[in-house]
């Protein structure tokens, strides 16, 4: 797969780390060109996250930097084009997640991106495969896989609901469960429900249209058409969970910070037996009335510590979409920690 030639390079300033220059080259000319990126914006985000400078010619790439960073990029290098030799397609987060792991990994661990092999969990679905992409959905996949509750909070654009949805598919693919029911608090955007057009479920449709996005995402669309026809696959506001119990189902409840107190104890004990739960939220963007307390904050309070609950929390150093996302999450991050110390003073 590639020509190995690992050179150590006179470093600019005394002091500083000793600079490698890593010669690589693919084998194959059309996954090589999927690997680089069109325009080469694949090695350009290398680049920038790895501190290193990728200089490409053909289907051959010249890796210069400090020897870590330059070992790194070649391991994100190697993974991802064995990621393509398996058929599988490349993203723009695909290529942020490999980074992340090697950074995660530095030059403690070894890939063995001859097997294709990174340690970050992978749900394996009929359409294609959901890996983690960072530490904290990584442990956010192993709690999924072994409690029955699960708590994931977190700011926006984390993978909190894009996973929960794709381990209930993979249950519901494996015929682990029979049904998968997905929920939001209908938290009314300025105009009372009853107000807006349209019949029930054209009232609450737009509520709940991220989760149709992951589901139509992450399986076929005839197999999604059907399964809610014939109600395998339920999607309902929180307030039509009261009185049931939910037996043989994944329920993912999402927004959770929208919902009061006593709805989390309502939707908590709907639990039925061979049934799991995933409760997803970020605690920032609260959209209750004032005064009112966030059921997910203190469920999460609540329940710490019981056992067969995992709560696993997401920072703005997971946010897998735009490169800005983080940067804004991190930006409100700092002005509420101001105003939490100037109210403190």
């Amino acid at each position: 797969m590639r020509d190995d030639e690992t050179a150590p390079l006179p470093p600019a300033v005394a002091g500083e780390p000793v600079a490698t220059q890593i010669m690589l080259a693919f084998d194959d000319n059309r996954l090589a060109s999927a690997l680089f990126g069109q325009y080469g914006q694949n090695l350009a985000l290398i680049e920038r996250r790895l501190g290193v400078v990728a200089d490409q010619r053909g289907n051959h790439v010249a890796i210069a930097g400090p020897e870590d960073a330059a070992e790194q990029a070649r391991h994100v290098l190697e993974g991802l084009y064995e990621q393509l030799k398996r058929g599988d397609d490349l993203t723009a987060g695909d290529v942020e997640g490999a980074i992340r792991l090697a950074i995660a990994q530095g030059s403690l661990f070894d890939f063995d991106a001859g097997a294709g092999r990174q340690s970050f969990e992978e749900i394996n679905l009929r359409k294609r495969p959901v890996r983690a992409r960072t530490a904290a959905q990584d442990a956010y996949v192993r709690a999924l896989r072994r409690q029955s509750l699960v708590f994931g909070i977190g700011p926006a654009g984390t993978g909190k609901t894009w996973l929960a949805v794709a381990h209930a598919i993979a249950l519901f693919e494996r015929k682990e469960v029979d049904r998968i029911i997905l929920s939001r608090p209908a938290v009314e955007a300025g105009e009372r429900l009853g107000f807006l057009p349209g019949d029930m479920k054209e009232k609450v449709d737009p509520y709940l249209r991220p989760i149709y996005d992951a589901l139509f995402d992450l399986m076929d669309t005839r197999i999604v058409d059907r399964a809610l026809q014939t109600g395998e696959i339920e999607i309902a506001p929180l307030a039509f969970m009261r009185g049931r119990t939910l037996a043989n189902a994944v329920v993912i409840l999402d927004e959770a910070q929208n919902s009061t107190t006593m709805q989390m104890k309502m939707f908590l004990t709907r639990l039925g037996e061979n049934s799991r739960m995933i409760v997803t939220g970020d605690p920032s963007q609260v959209d209750l009335p004032r005064g009112q307390t966030s059921g997910l904050s203190e469920a999460v309070r609540l329940l710490d510590g019981v056992e067969g609950i995992s709560c696993c929390t997401f920072t703005a150093a997971d946010v897998i979409r735009h490169e800005l996302v983080a940067r804004i999450v991190a930006a409100y991050d700092r002005a509420d920690a101001a105003r939490r110390q100037e109210g403190g003073e």
